[in-house]
């Protein structure tokens, strides 16, 4: 049997590892929710991570091989995620994310930025984000070749538009499509054939 390639919805408030670690949950709080909770296949493996307060595309595979090519930074490739910001973000705020930022004492690498004309078109957050009458918000479509802990959130932060919510649209040639939260689908021949080809 070849190498299992599964693509995943991850939804917001879930953790990206089968273990929910071993601190327990407090008493009056729910149980962590964990890729176990949504994924019964045995030996697959996240390759990266996704914060649990972002959610979007995650791989998961018992190929080595890809996960360390997708996980090691050296082997630069794209990530693209959709981004809900407070604010209507001005051309010089887009200009700065365009060509990179300081964060944490890190120059991120440049990127290409968008700003979306309309929503993309996503199923509602469960619970919503916090909704401000009086501050109006916005979506970028950022592509990275980078994934630093947390770069989205600080780099639309320290441009001066706080990320509010945070979906991953896709990983090189992989893409969310028709998968809603919680959902998985065995990757397609041609998406496993991009995979080797990395």
């Amino acid at each position: 049997m070849g190498y299992q390639y599964i693509l995943f919805y991850k939804p917001y408030n879930v953790l990206s590892q089968f273990s929910s670690g071993s601190t327990p949950p407090a008493a009056d709080s729910a149980p962590r929710l964990t890729l176990k909770d949504f994924i019964p296949i045995a030996d697959v493996y996240p390759v990266g991570r996704l914060d649990r307060d972002s959610e979007g595309l995650m791989l998961l595979t018992d190929n080595g091989r890809v996960q360390h090519r997708l996980s090691e930074p050296r082997f630069g490739h794209r990530r693209t995620y959709w981004v809900q910001v407070e604010h209507l973000p001005s051309t010089a705020a887009i200009a700065q994310l365009r060509q990179g930022v300081t964060i944490k004492g890190y120059r991120t690498l440049p990127c290409q930025v968008e700003l979306m004309a309309i929503a993309p078109p996503l199923s509602e957050r469960d619970p919503p984000i916090r909704d401000r009458q009086s501050i109006p918000t916005a979506w970028l479509e950022m592509t990275l070749q980078e994934g630093k802990n947390r770069q989205v959130r600080r780099m639309t932060a320290a441009v001066g538009h706080p990320t509010l919510r945070l979906v991953r649209q896709a990983i090189a040639h992989l893409h969310l499509g028709d998968l809603q939260p919680g959902q998985w689908r065995p990757a397609t021949p041609a998406e496993r054939q991009g995979l080797l080809q990395l």
